[in-house]
């Protein structure tokens, strides 16, 4: 994606999260991420957004600081801190936050890899990612077929398959919690049609209807484990002329 044309979809987005169908994706999206929140604890979370979907009520007990990171030209001011900064290059010390959320990032991204790669990065060891992207293969997904080319967001942004994400977590060492689909309903831009179409949210995980908008994952940063080798002091003493040299050791702090 170009600079103009990634700025452009998140202009879109930030217009179509203000009214239907965006607004009632953006609260259940909310909801979602508050209650998987409650179960994790840390010092420092990393909020990586493409554009403004709305504070998060967080228990200071859990999480001490919230740390929002936002391109150019979208609004902040609802973090605890606020940093401007591509999602490809964030400006945070490696093995530093305990919580990375990458909101519709990858969707909305030059190279959502490398977000993943920057994401790892900045963890420490056990970190938690949370990841919410659109499901290419749910009811969104399908309709999306049909508007992607009429420049509407958020159907120009990049769909990623749920199979391919976890492939690149993976490659990056993480190892997959939890994976919850989320929202149901269609598209509609009616209220009154969104509001009766409510019970789909109640029978879609029961029935497993693959209809999902979105995908939520929770994945943990793997902990390399390495096996110490013991140095082979006894060298041939073919190759020493008879020699034996052992080790020198020091003593004292240097």
């Amino acid at each position: 994606m170009k600079g103009d044309r990634l700025t452009d979809r998140r202009t879109g987005l930030e217009r179509w999260l203000r009214q239907l169908p965006g607004a009632a994706l953006r609260d259940a999206e909310r909801d979602c991420l508050q209650e998987l929140l409650e179960s994790l604890f840390g010092y420092y979370l990393v909020r990586v957004e493409a554009a403004d979907w709305g504070p998060l009520s967080l228990d200071r007990r859990r999480i001490r600081l919230t740390v929002e990171i936002v391109p150019e030209g979208v609004a902040a001011g609802y973090g605890s801190l606020s940093i401007q900064s591509e999602a490809e290059q964030l400006a945070i010390a490696s093995d530093s936050i305990d919580v990375v959320v990458l909101q519709h990032t990858l969707d909305f991204c030059h190279d959502p890899h490398q977000v993943l790669r920057e994401a790892e990065r900045i963890l420490i060891p056990e970190g938690k990612l949370i990841i919410v992207g659109f499901n290419p293969w749910g009811g969104w997904g399908l309709w999306r077929l049909f508007r992607r080319y009429n420049g509407v967001a958020p159907w120009r942004a990049r769909f990623l398959s749920r199979r391919r994400l976890h492939d690149w977590l993976a490659l990056l060492g993480f190892d997959l919690s939890h994976s919850q689909p989320l929202f149901y309903r269609p598209p509609v831009t009616r209220r009154w049609l969104m509001e009766h179409l409510n019970f789909l949210e109640r029978i879609g995980p029961r029935w497993h209807l693959p209809l999902a908008a979105v995908t939520v994952c929770l994945a943990v940063k793997r902990v390399s484990t390495l096996t110490p080798v013991r140095p082979n002091w006894k060298i041939a003493s073919s190759l020493l002329g008879g020699r034996r040299i052992e080790p020198t050791t020091r003593s004292g702090r240097g």
